[in-house]
């Protein structure tokens, strides 16, 4: 009969699963799966929180490089709802606005004419950071503010170009303004290496009598707000829907590579070690749901004797479940927020930055997470329990059997797929460790069965505690199999995180070392190169490597004319769909370097066809940056035409690389096969490292070549050192506390299994048994669980790690044996200690007490 049939209501139903879940609770049946669903939930949500809110601190504080949190740039004034939105969440704002004109300094014929980037400066600017100017007496100071009415500041790079000195006076349109200071660094300077026309900047006050701004001028305007965290990720939300067409949110991130590959990478390793908790969860619940199975195995027979169906028998055990998965998410989520509201206070002083509050996104992760895992791997033994026959009152032995459990299990198992899917947050990363799951359970399983199988052959040749240690793993080869697979799998996705962690730390020190070029010399001769060579050289700093590099504007794709406005078109829509036809527009605008390589470079990577083809194909060819081929809807084996000071210029797309760009060293979306560009106007590029104390590097050689110009990039190779120091720390701080959080549920997943060894270890203790004796015996046998599932793990990490480091970290690898023999030591030592630890309380009570609560 069904449960309605007997007169069991919904209500009775859930009642009867509430008492028996406070019974079970009050005799400590199922505190064991109430821990590892707790300890699941708070590993989940606790990392989810942190992950949440240092990726959305560091994006933020990663901005300032754009002298402020947020910048909203386009080619029209901004709407004044984006401006109110800014009010309402009380941030600090500026204006500025950007255009191409000409620079006179000096009058008559003296005068001095350049084409320059005029930057008039809104009251406030920039809102983070600071300008640093040079006075007439050469000493350098931060700007309390932009320049006064009536006055200008020239870059010191377009003084030296215009022969310009403070005092002289500056003409721009119709005005005639004084030359107030030489600007040394601003916030954003060096966000375009290849932008060096002379920059002027002036208060925006004064831009209305230049006469520059008309109808058809092209300017840029710029909006920059600047306030708490929180506040900015709200006037984000609220203005990215008001942007109009050609207007886009920017960040550093955005702009600079190197910030924006340091982010990514640790964005996806954030997700990693919310993966590994997910991986975790499951291991130690379906551990858990095991015993919480078999421990009610007795008493749903008697229920059976006693008359009640197997409908009845599913949903009170379902409900009980069910229930027992809200409290445990519950008190785990509530842990898991205390616990990242301590972590967040703690990492803002240590990051220098506030840190926006917590969302609630990762509190319903972890519900999902908590309800999906125990659904998985909870329900079908719990379901199994309503096939159990009256006779398992008798005898012990009958193992109840329940299709429809494999069923719920499947489609668990699915759900938890979807679930490290969706966490991912990359493809590539979800099937990665998807597959790298399955494969290392299969080969644990197997490698289990044959432990089984050889100690059952060696069992009759040992001695002592080993033979009986070593035997407790044959005798029960459904439990062993289940522990030393789950095991493994828990300690897998530990040592993944822990070889990724490392990987990405070494990475961005080895980048970021301070010998990483801080000086980019542009403008040099093609009569120059030798002496500029032996200059650098005759400086103690190295010789350098010189590049070629030719501005050419895009004219022709495959035969036809192109222009921005042609990719342009379709721009419509929100988010990044839109925001892709307006970069590639801009791309297809600006200028192109050009450059010539004969050989590839240690910083990049051929991805699709070929290095400069061996087969002699007719004609110049091109190499192009995956990402830029992409935007712009190249292919290899397209053509595509440049003008080169009214040259044309046509060559073939024969490879696409990746390219390092964390190296900081000259490197172009677009490089010809060598001796292609031959012939065409160019100039080249070089950067070198200049140590601390070379001040006189810089004018002694503009002093040697006046035409160069040399860009000091210290400043942003600062910002991107801490930003990438904030970005360790946040991962240190969650890969520690993923690693205690996943021991403690391995822990968990230990403790879930060990009802027949204190049953055993009670009767050899009433046998007479010695706690050498049981101790010995139970190492010998949790050791040899550890170190097949360790010396797996290790295996199967060290692989899936390269996997991961190559295809979603962008990070050379190679395999690391001691790191794999540590992890598999660690391995085999966390199983041993946890088992011992779990049953400890065989020679902590009587075997009486022992055998009655577990017979109980």
């Amino acid at each position: 009969m069904s449960a309605a049939r007997s007169g069991i209501g919904p209500r009775n139903i859930v009642g009867m699963a509430w008492r028996q879940m406070r019974r079970d609770l009050r005799a400590g049946d199922v505190r064991i799966l109430l821990a590892a669903l707790v300890l699941a939930v708070l590993a989940v949500t606790a990392v989810g929180f942190v992950t949440d809110r240092a990726e959305r601190a560091l994006a933020i504080e990663a901005n300032r490089l754009l002298g402020g949190d947020a910048v909203i740039r386009g080619d029209t004034p901004v709407d004044e709802a984006i401006i109110a939105a800014a009010s309402e969440q009380r941030l600090q704002s500026t204006r500025t606005t950007e255009l191409n004109t000409m620079i006179t300094v000096g009058q008559g014929p003296d005068a001095r004419l350049r084409l320059g980037d005029l930057r008039a400066l809104g009251e406030g600017f920039p809102l983070r950071g600071a300008f640093v100017v040079a006075g007439a007496d050469g000493i350098e100071a931060t700007a309390g503010a932009v320049p006064a009415p009536g006055t200008a500041w020239l870059s010191r790079a377009g003084a030296q170009a215009l022969d310009a000195a403070v005092g002289d006076e500056v003409g721009i349109g119709d005005s005639r303004l004084t030359l107030a200071a030489l600007v040394v660094s601003e916030p954003d300077a060096a966000l375009d290496y290849f932008n060096v026309a002379p920059k002027v900047f002036i208060n925006l006050a004064d831009l209305p009598a230049t006469g520059l701004v008309q109808e058809g001028s092209r300017i840029r305007y710029r909006f920059v707000v600047a306030g708490e965290a929180g506040a900015v990720e709200g006037f984000v939300g609220a203005a990215k829907p008001a942007l109009a067409r050609g207007q886009r949110l920017e960040t550093a991130g955005d702009a600079r590579p190197e910030i924006r590959s340091a982010l990514d990478r640790a964005g996806r390793f954030l997700g990693l070690a919310a993966l590994v908790s997910v991986v975790m969860a499951a291991v130690a619940v379906a551990m858990a749901a095991r015993r919480h199975s078999e421990r009610h195995l007795s008493g749903t027979a008697v229920m059976r004797c006693l008359g009640a169906s197997q409908s009845t028998l599913a949903a009170v055990h379902i409900g009980e479940l069910l229930l027992l998965g809200l409290l445990a998410c519950t008190i785990g989520v509530a842990i898991a927020f205390v616990l990242q509201w301590g972590i967040g206070a703690w990492l803002e002083p240590v990051l220098g930055m506030s840190i926006p509050p917590a969302g609630w996104l990762p509190a319903l992760q972890g519900y999902g997470v908590g309800l999906v895992v125990l659904l998985a791997f909870g329900a079908p033994p719990v379901l199994a329990l309503r096939r159990v026959p009256a006779l398992r009152v008798l005898r012990r032995d009958l193992d109840p059997t329940e299709p429809s459990s494999w069923i719920v299990a499947v489609l668990g198992l699915a759900g938890l797929g979807v679930l490290l899917w969706w966490k991912a947050g990359s493809a590539v990363l979800g099937t990665a460790l998807l597959a790298g799951i399955v494969a290392t359970f299969a080969v644990l399983a197997l490698l289990a069965w044959g432990l089984i199988v050889l100690l059952r052959r060696l069992r009759s040749r040992l001695r002592g505690s080993l033979r009986y240690g070593l035997a407790n793993v044959s005798r029960r080869p459904a439990t062993s199999i289940a522990q030393i697979s789950s095991l493994g799998l828990g300690l897998m996705a530990l040592l993944l995180l822990t070889f990724v962690r490392t990987d990405l730390l070494d990475r961005w020190q080895l980048q970021l070392a301070a010998e990483a070029p801080n000086r980019f010399i542009i403008n040099v001769q093609e009569d120059q190169v030798e002496p500029v060579r032996q200059f650098v050289a005759s400086q103690g700093i190295g010789e350098p490597t010189l590049f070629p590099m030719v501005r050419a504007r895009l004219v022709e794709h495959n035969g036809e004319a192109v222009s921005g406005e042609d990719y342009a078109r379709g721009a419509e829509g929100e988010g990044e769909a839109a925001d892709e036809p307006d970069r590639a527009r801009r791309r297809a605008d600006r200028e192109f370097n050009l450059s010539m390589a004969s050989t590839l470079r240690d910083d990049n990577r051929v991805v699709a066809g070929e290095f400069w083809s061996s087969t002699g194909t007719e004609g110049p060819e091109l190499s192009v940056e995956q990402g830029y081929a992409e935007s712009l809807g190249w292919k290899i084996g397209d053509e595509v035409a440049f003008d080169v000071a009214g040259q044309r210029f046509a060559a073939t797309i024969t490879s696409l690389r990746e390219v390092d760009w964390e190296s900081f060293r000259p490197n172009f979306f677009v490089v010809a096969s060598p001796g292609s560009l031959a012939g065409f106007p160019a100039s080249h590029i070089t950067a070198v490292t200049v140590p601390d104390g070379q001040d006189r590097f810089t004018a002694d050689l503009v002093g040697r070549f006046p035409n160069l110009t040399v860009i000091d990039i210290d400043a942003v190779l600062d910002q991107v050192r801490a930003t990438a120091d904030q970005v360790s720390t946040v991962v240190e701080v969650v890969f520690w506390f993923s690693l205690g959080a996943g021991l403690l549920v391995l822990m968990a997943a230990v403790t879930a299994s060990q009802d027949e060894r204190l049953l055993e270890g009670g009767v050899m203790r009433t046998l007479g048994g010695s706690r050498r004796q049981l101790r010995l015996a139970q190492a010998s046998e949790f050791i040899a669980i550890g170190l097949l599932a360790g010396l797996v793990a290790a295996i199967a990490a060290s692989v899936l790690s390269g996997v991961v480091a190559t295809r979603v970290f962008d990070l050379p690898w190679e395999m690391n044996w001691g790191m794999a023999a540590a992890g598999a030591g660690l391995g085999t030592l966390a199983a041993l200690l946890a088992g011992l630890f779990a049953t400890r309380k065989v020679l902590d009570a009587p075997p009486s007490v022992t055998l009655r609560e577990l017979q109980g």
